[in-house]
């Protein structure tokens, strides 16, 4: 290894390092990215590396951080996230949560189901993690350990079901994902939503049998509404506004009316009329939504700034050209060396959020992967293996989120639990859905159609 590659090295373990010091990542990624800089421009002039970096690399990032302000496609990311904090706020989920319980109340696991029906809905008007999360916890622990579920397969699913934002879309992690590789956010969209489906029902027919195998972990309610035309209106008023929404997100992306950043406004609009329709609109709820928006953004735009200057240093230490010749010395064949990078990026998810491994990680390993000539092949579509690569990486956090000892989703939902749940039982209670979503993880992996049939057959 030359000098430049050890600086590189010595550049990631920086990183890490001052993760653990409890810094902002933001600032971590800045600082680094000066820090090595300076010492590129030192070891220049004192060990005669040629490095190229100075003052005029740093000036680099003005220029750098304009294109990523005026870039349109970004403008969807505070819309996105206005809309899932919106129907938080709009008692959609305590709707749905009594109207599918008393039509799902006399099947076994029937709790379990509504509430991972309600995890799918709200991954498709959400895309955000934490507020799935915390808000499926508030609603389903209480509920279902006093009806006498298995503690930990109750925890297990809110973590499972709330982190499916993180796949189906409009996920405002697949709109970052495909601004950094510089594919199309409607291809990507088209892409995630069969696999987010298939793993969505993988949860359900996971509490079905669990219902016939082991009745007492998934016992039925004392007292049960019977099924009446009553009951199945009273869900169908309560299901059809947020699928509304929904089909008029995604279903105008996917018919070319309007691009995912017009969408992203539909949603807005339409996420504050639901909750100006249940009486739940007023200055204050638009006020706190509106903070929380602008924290939210401010947080992914800072790590933006961050990672770009931590990138641009990268770049100019020849990190892309190490990191291509490391991936290509593996004694892998091509499929081999994508599940190497998938490795790396589970890895990742126990350290660094999605939003670091995105912008640092991606742009470094999609080129990687587009060269390595897998021949997978899509009618009509220019970058299939970006898309079927994307959404792999997308499934990979998503299991990243739920493996302890350090996943995101496990820290949210302990943070809504009872005083007597220990982070033990929620990581006992995780694993049959970690192995879960390994198994959609393969079947992706193995049959790359289902995440390129809808793309292909919308260009077609």
């Amino acid at each position: 290894m030359e000098i430049n590659d050890w600086l590189v090295v010595a550049m990631f373990l920086t990183f890490i390092g001052f993760l653990f010091t409890g810094f902002p990542v933001a600032w971590v990624l800045a600082g680094v990215g000066v820090l090595f800089c300076y010492v590129g421009y030192l070891s220049d002039i004192y060990l005669g590396t040629i490095t190229g970096l100075d003052l005029t690399t740093l000036g680099l990032v003005t220029n750098r951080i304009y294109k990523i302000m005026d870039n349109w496609v970004l403008v969807a990311l505070p819309m996105f996230i206005f809309m899932g904090l919106m129907l938080d706020e709009s008692g959609i989920a305590n709707r749905l949560m009594h109207s599918m319980q008393a039509m799902f109340g006399r099947v076994r696991g029937g709790l379990a189901i509504t509430i991972t029906a309600i995890g799918i809905i709200l991954a498709a008007s959400t895309g955000i993690i934490g507020a799935s999360v915390v808000l499926l916890g508030l609603l389903g622990i209480k509920p279902m350990l006093e009806q006498g579920y298995n503690k930990q397969l109750a925890l297990g699913t809110i973590a499972g079901a709330g982190t499916l934002g993180i796949l189906i879309p409009p996920s405002i992690m697949l709109v970052i994902m495909a601004d950094q590789v510089g594919i199309s956010v409607g291809d990507l969209f088209m892409g995630a939503l069969i696999p987010g489906l298939i793993l969505g029902g993988f949860y359900i027919a996971f509490w079905l049998i669990v219902g016939l195998i082991r009745p007492n972990d998934a016992p039925l309610p004392k007292h049960t509404e019977a099924m009446s035309l009553a009951v199945a209106l009273d869900l169908l008023k309560s299901v059809l506004p947020p699928v509304l929404l929904i089909f008029a997100v995604l279903g105008s992306i996917f018919a070319g009316i309007t691009t995912p950043t017009e969408a992203s406004g539909v949603g807005a609009l339409g996420a504050m009329l639901l909750a100006l329709m249940n009486g739940r609109l007023n200055l204050s709820v638009m006020r706190q939504v509106c903070l929380s928006t602008f924290n939210t953004t401010a947080y992914i735009f800072a790590i933006f700034l961050g990672a770009t200057v931590f990138s641009l240093v990268l770049r100019e230490l020849g990190g892309d050209e190490l990191i291509e010749r490391s991936l290509l010395s593996l004694p892998f064949g091509p499929l081999g060396i994508v599940l190497s990078i998938l490795f790396i990026v589970f890895l990742l998810g126990f350290l660094l959020d999605w939003i670091e491994i995105t912008l640092i990680v991606l742009p470094l390993m999609a080129p990687i992967v587009a060269n390595l000539g897998l021949e997978i092949v899509a009618p009509g579509m220019d970058q299939p293996v970006l898309i079927w690569f994307l959404i792999l990486v997308a499934v990979t956090l998503q299991t990243s989120f739920l493996t302890p000892p350090v996943g995101f989703a496990l820290f949210y939902l302990k943070g809504v639990c009872p005083p007597d749940v220990k982070i033990t039982d929620i990581y006992r209670g995780v694993i049959p859905f970690i192995l879960i979503q390994l198994v959609a993880l393969a079947m992706v992996i193995m049959f790359p159609v289902l995440a390129l049939w809808l793309p292909s057959v919308a260009y077609n």
